[in-house]
């Protein structure tokens, strides 16, 4: 007997748009993946400017913000996955943050 493997291509983020409370991102395969920013902290704490300031990285295979050193993957994304941040350290970068704010 013969078995034949399929193999799944995670399709690749074009574009991305970030609002006050929703990341929205445009994929290769037409689809477009819109999740609460509440699933990702630090752009839910970002300025809209560093919100904007966003990068593909992997030839689309993920999101990168510089500023806030944030990264979330198109397969993360598509899997429902939040933030793996712990509590620990984004209270941490919080901290850091409103000090360099100030």
């Amino acid at each position: 007997m013969r078995t034949s493997t399929i193999e799944i291509q995670t399709p690749h983020a074009e574009s991305v748009i970030v609002t006050e409370d929703t990341l929205s991102v445009d994929l290769s395969d037409g689809r477009t993946l819109e999740v609460p920013l509440a699933w990702f902290p630090r752009l839910l704490h970002a300025s809209q400017e560093e919100r904007d300031h966003w990068r593909l990285i992997g030839k689309g295979e993920g999101i990168h913000w510089e500023e806030i050193d944030e990264d979330i993957s198109v397969e993360g994304l598509l899997a429902g996955k939040l933030s793996g941040e712990s509590q620990n350290s984004f209270k941490r970068w919080l901290k850091e943050r409103s000090a360099c704010l100030t």
